[in-house]
């Protein structure tokens, strides 16, 4: 593929994550913005959902900024992959490979297409050619693959782990009657032996 054909790929996916990142991060674009992410998150056992929720909206939004412009290349690879695996992980993946129900065909595409610009390069259109590097080679693409899947493994099992320590420090529930419940349980009594009292 030429210059031009790599310029329109990383101007398109390139594009593609930073909508689906300002979605995350400011809500543009219809997005659920970072209260809506950050449920999302919390909802997928990643603590602390504030935390992880910052991370994938700017991973998506900046990755795919220096995707656009071909800048650090395979390491902007990466954090899209990582986000993209997660997302295979933690929702897609149940569902299967299509689209139409819910599976991970469309992650699994951005995924092969950030990882071969990784490897055959930005093109020569690109800001990582302007220091040299029009083509990383398969170092740049293992790199990215690499980095990426474990970096979502990392994100993954933090969150985890976040989430089970929360969990643990929150009160668990109790049968036990409260001081409040003892004190309304002898109001009650007090004023059932009253009206007892009163029709004798």
């Amino acid at each position: 593929m030429d210059g031009t054909g790599k310029l329109l790929v990383r101007l398109v996916v390139g594009g593609v994550f930073v909508g689906h990142g300002l979605q995350k991060l400011r809500g543009a674009f219809g997005g659920p913005g970072l209260e809506g992410t950050e449920a999302m998150v919390a909802s997928m056992d990643m603590e602390p959902a504030p935390l992880q929720a910052r991370a994938v909206a700017l991973t998506e939004t900046l990755g795919g900024a220096a995707i656009t412009l071909g800048v650090a290349t395979p390491a902007a690879a990466a954090g899209l992959i990582a986000s993209m695996f997660t997302a295979i992980r933690k929702v897609h993946w149940k569902n299967g490979i299509w689209n139409t129900q819910g599976g991970f065909e469309f992650n699994a595409v951005l995924i092969a297409v950030v990882t071969a610009l990784a490897t055959d390069g930005p093109g020569r259109f690109s800001v990582d050619a302007a220091f040299g590097k029009s083509r990383w080679g398969v170092l740049g693409g293992l790199f990215a693959l690499g980095a990426g899947v474990a970096g979502s493994f990392a994100a993954i099992e933090l969150g985890r782990r976040a989430a089970v320590a929360q969990r643990a420090d929150e009160p668990e529930a109790t049968d036990e009657p409260t001081a409040a419940d003892v004190s309304a349980a002898s109001g009650d009594a007090s004023a059932s032996t009253d009206d007892a009292h009163g029709g004798a």
